[in-house]
């Protein structure tokens, strides 16, 4: 099974978060509906802006642990080097 490493954010350049799942519709979901407690609920953010899928789970959480790791302006990079408007892509997955 493969794994998703996936960005929220609470808006256009606001708080991010990084994260990582084997069903993306699902974890997506949660977090928009605040079926997550913890930082994602308290700080509304539920945008999905960014996502990527790897081969293994293991592959995905290695990746997500280098993001965490980055600053905030790489991650800012990358999303908009995909998804520049900002765009919540959850409606995109959902088809």
């Amino acid at each position: 099974m493969g794994g998703w490493v996936y960005i929220l954010a609470s808006g256009p350049g606001g708080t991010l978060y990084a994260g990582v799942t084997g069903d993306l519709v699902r974890r997506a979901y949660e977090h928009r509906e605040g079926l997550v407690p913890g930082f994602t609920r308290r700080y509304g953010v539920k945008q999905l802006v960014y996502f990527e899928q790897h081969d293994s789970i293991a592959a995905a959480i290695q990746r997500e642990k280098n993001i965490k790791h980055w600053s905030r302006e790489w991650k800012i990079d990358l999303i908009v080097s995909l998804n520049p408007e900002w765009r919540d892509l959850y409606p995109d997955i959902c088809t």
